[in-house]
């Protein structure tokens, strides 16, 4: 964790210590997000308040807790701080082996690393030998004897080519690449930060068409495409969309919704994705476009958020039919979007999707990218008396609320 706070570190230690084998703080990132907020390598310059943070954790959580520094200006003050450290009761310590101004061009402190680990008698993890000392596996080793560390961690040269960790040698890139992406399409990781990683892995290579189009990719589809695995996407997602509706089935029977919770209301595990959408077309809008022209009421949307995890869902009524996603979301307004997709879908209507833009969305004047359908400008079009949108409800212990448990 990045914190600046000893009882906020608590605080956040105890809502993960059940499902974390350890605590660790990063006391050694430079980069102005994290030591604006005087976090990360901040934390060096304040002796005082590290001892603070890393013996609150030790004392109030049940896990190993540990830290991240980069070395100090000089040895004898280096040294002066691991010491300090090591007496929280630290179950360890990783060492960047450069100062907080130093960035990867410059070489690595090995000797400061070797004197840390000399001096203490808990374990030290050397760090920041990627760029000049490790290439492939059995650099690691070497870089770990060079330092007399206990053990390494691998940061870039793992992020260029994970298969850094095979003994028996590098993997083909491409090879690599292709069985990364399969990964990400598989666990649902967002797209940005499996293109992130590819571009990593890519370097030199970026301005080769593989890499313009990797970096024109704007959704995972579009990564996919770009490296041959169009049908692999399609079909895996498929399979998610599938496997998640079943499991939301599954788990609202064991939670024991109340039947007049659930009656009437159609159901699908969807969530809306602004990738796959124009950027002037949303759910929502199709579906009150569509509702003017059937001359039905415009869609009526109740939104609760539920005080666990502070995510929303949303159902939304269409001639006295009700909709929903069984699928929680992070925002009012993607639950929203996403309650709109399943009336649309139920009802064999286009969505606004990229390539089935509905013609009549056209015809009227675009609204802006970030406007709410459902928002002011939607109610000035709306007739008298029609009502467009109901407020949203946080569920609380004291308050009633047709999804109240879920």
């Amino acid at each position: 964790m990045g914190t600046s706070d000893a009882e906020r570190a608590l605080a956040v230690a105890r809502l993960v210590e059940n499902d974390v084998a350890g605590i660790d703080v990063n006391m050694g990132c430079p980069k102005e997000y994290s030591t604006k907020g005087g976090m990360g390598a901040a934390l060096l310059s304040d002796p005082d308040k590290i001892e603070k943070i890393l013996s609150t954790l030790v004392k109030g959580t049940r896990r190993p807790v540990t830290c991240k520094i980069r070395i100090l200006p000089s040895l004898e003050d280096t040294l002066s701080l691991v010491k300090r450290i090591e007496r929280t009761g630290i179950a360890a310590i990783a060492v960047h082996g450069r100062k907080r101004e130093e960035r990867p061009q410059h070489p690595v402190s090995c000797e400061v690393i070797r004197a840390i680990a000399d001096t203490l008698s808990i374990p030290v993890i050397a760090n920041g030998g990627s760029h000049d000392h490790i290439q492939q596996y059995s650099d690691i080793e070497d870089f770990r004897q060079a330092t007399a560390a206990s053990s390494v961690m691998v940061a870039r040269a793992a992020m260029w080519n994970p298969s850094i960790f095979l003994k028996e040698g590098l993997r083909p890139l491409e090879e690599v690449m292709q069985k990364y992406i399969r990964y990400a399409v598989q666990y649902d990781n967002h797209y940005t930060n499996t293109k992130y990683c590819l571009c990593q892995m890519l370097r030199e290579q970026l301005e080769s068409p593989q890499g313009r189009l990797l970096h024109a990719a704007q959704s995972s589809r579009e990564i996919c495409e770009a490296f041959g695995l169009g049908a692999f996407y399609e079909e895996t997602t498929q399979e998610l969309d599938a496997q998640r509706t079943k499991l939301s089935a599954r788990t609202s029977e064991e939670t024991g919704e109340p039947a007049e919770d659930t009656s009437g209301v159609i159901k699908m595990a969807v969530k809306f994705d602004r990738r796959a959408y124009p950027a002037h077309i949303t759910p929502k809008m199709c579906l009150l476009e569509w509702c003017r022209r059937e001359k039905l009421a415009q869609p009526v949307y109740e939104t609760v958020q539920r005080p666990l995890d502070r995510l929303f869902s949303s159902i939304v009524t269409v001639a006295e039919q009700k909709y929903q996603s069984t699928l929680w979301d992070k925002s009012k307004k993607l639950a929203e979007q996403a309650a709109a997709i399943v009336c649309l879908r139920s009802q064999g209507l286009p969505e606004g999707r990229l390539g089935e833009e509905s013609p009549s969305l056209h015809k009227r004047k675009r609204e802006a990218p970030d406007q709410d359908p459902g928002g002011p400008r939607a109610q000035e079009l709306a007739q008298p008396g029609e009502l467009c949108k109901k407020p949203f409800v946080a569920l609380g212990s004291s308050e009633e609320s047709p999804l109240e448990g879920w």
